[in-house]
């Protein structure tokens, strides 16, 4: 597990680490991260900066590695039960032999912030979760159920039997995925880079969905395309585009580079961001026993929302006309 972020990620899932492996001249950068090893008895260990792409397979490692137990695996009953947890139809995305590391870890990654349930995908002939991989998806592998199966069309033919369409993507398809009808229990299925869905892949598909090209390319990346359709299924799943009742891995309006904060301080973090610090005055005299309060102007901002948020309940929206 290599890279700021994913080795956050970890923390904050509660994953047991056995070791932290450090670049020297990268230590300073990485105090926090350090610190929060050291608080959970961790040990660190400081290695040269080649020796840790040797270890960790890639050189965007930014000088830090975390050593973690074996990775536990679900099942397709594990994916559906946490569908049932939160409530929802189930959301599954299925890889069906993807070859590039970085697509995978991009659609992982793409499959977490829509709010799919799990992940499927081939034993073989499918690319490795690599550290390169758990790279490109930001960390997002700690919060998603992964189920490797031996045979992906069984997989298919199970989840229908479940109740979940099966929603393949090819280029040729009748219907563009705003066409097609999204909701409800779905098992979207992205075929590999080279040669799209394998036979038997496509023979448990129920529907088929393509997406509009305008230009001169005529396809897109794997990752790209697999992400469109996730969030087309987002949206049509629910219109309204509720936020997400679960803790955001990040805070809004962050960047990735700025959001290598420690997990510690996270619930700190949110909560300065929701309550602004008020700058520093001069005391003013405390009012005399019996005297008004001061008149506040009825267009006066409330402390408690954040710029461009929602106006109160009771008050008219930017495209309503006041009421009188």
């Amino acid at each position: 597990m290599a890279g700021r972020r994913p080795v956050e990620e970890v923390f904050a899932a509660g994953r047991t680490a056995l070791r932290l492996l450090v670049v020297p001249q990268r230590r300073n950068a990485l105090e926090q991260l350090v610190l929060h090893a050291t608080r959970l008895r961790i040990p660190i260990v400081e290695v040269e900066g080649g020796s840790l792409t040797a270890i960790a397979g890639f050189d965007g490692h930014q000088g830090v590695a975390l050593v973690v137990e074996p990775r536990q695996f679900a099942t397709l009953a594990d994916i559906l039960a946490r569908a049932e947890e939160r409530g929802e139809p189930p959301f599954v995305l299925v890889l069906d032999s993807l070859e590039d590391p970085q697509n995978v870890g991009t659609l992982l990654r793409s499959a977490e912030a829509a709010g799919v349930h799990g992940i499927v995908f081939p034993t073989r002939r499918q690319a490795p979760l690599s550290p390169a991989a758990v790279k490109a998806s930001a960390g997002a592998v700690e919060h998603l159920l992964l189920a490797p199966v031996d045979d992906l069309a069984g997989a298919l033919a199970d989840l229908h039997a479940k109740g979940l369409r099966v929603a393949g993507s090819e280029a040729d398809a009748p219907m563009t995925a705003r066409q097609s009808d999204l909701r409800g229990p779905l098992a979207i299925v992205i075929g590999s880079e080279g040669q799209g869905l394998g036979p038997s892949v496509r023979k448990r598909c129920d529907l088929f969905m393509r997406i509009p090209m305008r230009g001169s390319i005529g396809s897109l990346n794997a990752a790209v395309a697999g992400s469109i359709l996730l969030f087309e299924a987002v949206a049509q799943r629910d219109p309204a585009g509720r936020p997400d009742p679960r803790p955001a891995a990040t805070e809004a309006g962050e960047t990735e580079e700025a959001t290598e904060q420690p997990v510690t301080k996270r619930a700190r973090s949110t909560k300065m961001a929701t309550t602004p610090k008020k700058p520093r005055t001069k005391s003013a005299p405390a009012p005399a026993a019996g005297a008004a309060a001061p008149e506040v102007p009825d267009d006066a901002p409330d402390a408690d929302l954040l710029p461009g948020g929602p106006p109160p309940p009771d008050e008219p929206g930017p495209d309503e006309p006041p009421t009188r």
